[in-house]
C-alpha cells in the first residue's frame, strides 16, 4: 500500500501495479464469492469477477432480475441460486442489494454467516445506521467494504474498456486476521482502477451527501434553474438546453475531467474566464449553507431514516416511477432527447 499526498494530506492508496490480479486470484483461490442481488451493482461486480477468473455464484429471487442474470450467462443450479442457497454456499457474501432490500433480506442472510466467512458491502449505509436497519453482523466473521465511485453500469463499462473505476475500501470487523487482503483482492477483482481507504461511516455520509449534492440533486436543481431563467427571458428550448446542459456535458466536462478546472478555464474565452471567476464566489456563498444543512441531515441519520421510510412503502416504486416520468417529460429533458439525436455520431 502506498502513501500518496493529496493536497497536503497523506492517504493510503492501492493500485493494480502493487496488487496485481494474479495476487488477488491467489488470495481468493479457495473462496466462493456469492453475489446477493442482481440490480444496480450486482451485474457489474459479478461479471467482472467472473471474467477475472474468480469462483462466483449469484443469489437472486426469481423474476425479471433473475431472468436478466440467466441472460448474462449465470446457470440455474450451477452458478445461479436462491438467495438462501447462495448465502449457504458462499464463503464471501457480497451483499449488493438496495439499502431497503438489505433490511428485508437480512433475516435470510444472517443465519448463513457462519464463523470465518466474510460479509461484503459496497455502501456503508446498513452498518453505519444499524440502529435503524437492524443489520448487526455476528462477531465471528469479517465485515468489509469496497465501494465503487460510480454506477454498476460504469463498473462494467470501464472494465470492458480495459480501464477501471475508483473505489474506496474499509474494514469494519477483522475476525480472521485476513480481512484486509480479502478486501483488496475483491477490490482488484471487481475492476477497480485504484482503491483508497475510508471507514463505513465516512463512506456512508460522503456518499449520501454526494448523491443529494453535486452528483445528482444539486446538479439537476442548478441546470433546471438556469434553463428556466433562459426560457422565461425568451430563449428557445434548443438554445437554453445547449447553453445549460449540452455544452457542459459534451465540451467542458471532458476538459476538467482530464486535467482539472483550471485547464478547462484556460481553454475557454477570456470573456468566459472573467465571468466564471467573478460569479464563482456568489454561487459558492449561496450554495455552501445548503450543503452544510444537507451534510448535517445526512450525519444525523435523518436522510437515512427518510430513505428507509419511503423505500419501505408498498407503493414506493410507483411513486418513484411517477417522479422520474415527470422529470423525463419535462421540457428541458424532452429537448435534451431531441438534441442528443442531432449529435453527429447519431446521424
Amino acid at each position: 500500500m502506498a502513501k500518496l499526498n493529496f493536497g497536503g494530506v497523506e492517504e493510503t492508496v492501492i493500485t493494480r501495479e502493487e496488487f496485481p490480479i494474479e495476487k488477488a486470484r491467489e488470495i481468493l483461490k479457495n473462496e466462493t464469492i456469492a453475489v446477493i442481488g442482481y440490480g444496480v451493482q450486482g451485474p457489474g461486480q459479478s461479471l467482472n469477477l467472473r471474467d477475472n477468473g474468480f469462483n462466483v455464484i449469484v443469489g437472486q429471487r426469481e423474476g425479471k432480475t433473475y431472468d436478466k442474470a440467466v441472460a448474462d450467462g449465470w446457470i440455474p443450479g450451477e452458478t445461479l441460486f436462491s438467495i438462501e442457497e447462495a448465502c449457504r454456499r458462499g464463503t464471501i457474501i457480497l451483499c449488493l442489494l438496495s439499502d431497503a432490500a438489505v433490511i428485508s433480506v437480512w433475516p435470510t442472510i444472517k443465519p448463513a454467516l457462519t464463523e470465518g466467512k466474510a460479509l461484503y458491502f459496497s455502501h456503508g449505509f446498513a452498518i453505519t445506521w444499524s440502529d435503524r436497519t437492524g443489520v448487526i453482523p455476528p462477531k465471528d466473521i469479517d465485515v468489509i467494504m469496497v465501494a465503487p465511485k460510480g454506477s454498476g453500469a460504469t463498473v462494467r463499462s470501464l472494465f470492458l474498456e480495459g480501464r477501471g473505476i475508483n473505489s474506496s475500501f474499509a474494514i469494519y470487523q477483522n475476525f480472521t486476521g485476513h480481512a484486509l487482503e480479502r478486501t483488496l483482492a475483491l477490490g482488484i477483482g471487481i475492476g477497480s482502477g485504484y482503491l483508497f481507504e475510508t471507514t463505513f461511516q465516512r463512506e456512508a455520509v460522503s456518499d449520501l451527501t454526494g448523491e443529494r449534492g453535486s452528483l445528482m440533486g444539486a446538479i439537476q436543481g442548478l441546470l433546471l434553474a438556469q434553463y428556466e431563467v433562459l426560457r422565461a427571458n425568451g430563449h428557445t428550448p434548443s438554445e437554453a438546453f445547449n447553453e445549460t446542459v449540452e455544452e457542459l456535458t459534451q465540451s467542458l466536462m471532458p476538459l476538467f475531467a482530464a486535467k482539472g478546472m483550471d485547464w478547462m478555464y484556460a481553454n475557454c474565452s477570456t470573456t468566459a474566464q472573467r465571468g466564471a471567476l467573478d460569479w464563482m464566489g456568489p454561487f459558492h456563498d449561496a450554495v455552501k449553507p445548503v450543503m452544510e444543512k444537507l451534510y448535517a441531515s445526512v450525519k444525523s441519520g435523518a436522510e437515512a431514516q427518510r430513505s428507509i421510510d419511503s423505500n419501505s412503502q408498498p407503493d414506493y416504486r410507483d411513486k418513484l416511477n411517477e417522479e422520474l416520468r415527470q422529470m423525463r417529460e419535462s421540457e428541458m429533458w424532452q429537448t435534451g432527447m431531441t438534441v442528443r439525436k442531432l449529435r453527429p455520431e447519431n446521424n
